[in-house]
């Protein structure tokens, strides 16, 4: 039986006990009302998110076009000249972000389906906020210890890092990953429009059209607040997330294949774009065999084939993530800076990735976990206040 999508009746939300025979993943999920796929966490994508932390990180340490000029300050020469089958590897490391960002589309629909935008505000500030506070003081502080190979803040442009919106008020990052929050920001307030309207298939899909259409129009507009809202070096990658959620959640029809596709087209455009104005250092069609699999399978696990993978180290793996890319840039390759010249390259580059997986599980044993807790308890208490004053 394949999965429906949403009913066109009431009478046709009745749940129908009939064998899936597909394939014995989809065959698994229960039959809800509408078809609708169950809630059961997706183990296989905290394993994505790690392995896509780890390309940007060895791409970072490995990879860059600023650790293979001459003279460089982290590894004071060409990177590949010290490991030039690693760099070769690594020089594709950067693709890592705009599978975050496929992932982020299609996790926050998940997370969101059925949420108020209240309860959707709050778990994302308890999501990010906590370890990207510790991230900057830490970076911070390692830049104070350590000066020389990253020039350091003001004092005020570091205390408006901590508000994550310093990309809109045209200051610098802390840590040049931060970019990339920026424009998880915009997604999300894009979004909560249509969290706020509720979300259904059909209100989905009317956002990935109108926002892909916006994204295509904004760079030829020459409007700055509408590129800034459509983000357009960005866009497709979510909707591309979020058109691979609706499979997973309703299950596969042509016009979310069609979503996908015309998302793939605008994604290797942005990808060759990317590479000519910022990497300088990996191929078009290199980028796109990397980036086209990767999406293939997210399909597979759209459509159930990686539901067996249950491994719970998976989700460990899964919470180092965020930490992970938010502090082994600056501080990673400073430490590099100062060891390069203590053992062999490769193994100090998996030496460093090793201690800021340590150090990214401290953070969300000792600092997310707590702080998230707190922040939770006391938006919980703001908002409930909030709406009794409303109500006088």
């Amino acid at each position: 039986m394949r999965q429906p999508l949403p009913p066109l009746t009431k009478a046709a939300t009745r749940t129908v006990s009939v064998p899936d025979r597909r394939s014995p993943a989809r065959a698994r999920h229960a039959a809800v009302p509408g078809g609708r796929r169950t809630g059961r966490r997706l183990y296989v994508i905290d394993g994505v998110r790690l392995v896509a932390a780890l390309m940007v990180a060895v791409h970072h340490y490995a990879g860059t076009r600023r650790v293979d000029r001459p003279g460089n300050a982290v590894w004071d020469r060409p990177v590949s000249e010290i490991m030039p089958t690693v760099f070769r590897f690594a020089s594709y490391g950067w693709i890592g972000v705009e599978i975050f960002f496929v992932i982020s589309g299609f996790v926050i629909c998940m997370s969101c389906w059925g949420r108020t935008p209240r309860q959707f505000f709050v778990s994302r500030v308890i999501r990010l906020y906590p370890a990207y506070w510790f991230a900057i003081a830490f970076t911070t502080a390692v830049l104070i210890a350590v000066p020389g190979v990253w020039e350091r803040l003001r004092l005020r442009e570091i205390l408006l890092n901590l508000t994550m919106l310093q990309s809109g008020s045209a200051v610098p990052n802390v840590d040049g990953v931060y970019w990339t929050l920026w424009s998880e920001l915009r997604f999300y307030l894009l979004f909560l429009v249509v969290v706020a309207m509720g979300l259904t298939y059909r209100r989905v899909v009317v956002f990935c059209c109108v926002w892909g259409a916006a994204a295509m129009l904004a760079p030829v507009s020459h409007f700055r607040l509408f590129e800034l809202v459509a983000n357009p070096e960005g866009a497709w990658y979510f909707i591309a997330g979020l058109a691979l959620y609706l499979m997973h959640r309703f299950g596969q029809d042509l016009l979310l294949w069609g979503i996908l596709a015309l998302a793939w087209l605008m994604g290797q455009m942005e990808l060759g774009e990317r590479i000519d104005e910022v990497e300088h250092v990996s191929g078009w069609r290199g980028s796109v065999v990397i980036f086209t699999a990767f999406l293939l399978f997210m399909v597979a696990v759209a459509l159930g084939y990686t539901d067996r993978i249950r491994w719970k180290w998976l989700v460990t793996a899964g919470a180092l993530t965020y930490p992970l890319y938010l502090l082994h840039y600056v501080a990673g390759t400073t430490l590099i800076s100062r060891l390069r010249d203590t053992m062999d390259p490769r193994l100090l580059v998996a030496a460093v990735i090793a201690g800021f997986c340590l150090l990214s599980w401290l953070v969300h044993r000792c600092v997310e976990r707590p702080v998230s807790r707190l922040l939770k308890s006391g938006l919980d208490t703001s908002f409930a206040r909030l709406r009794n004053a409303r109500a006088e």
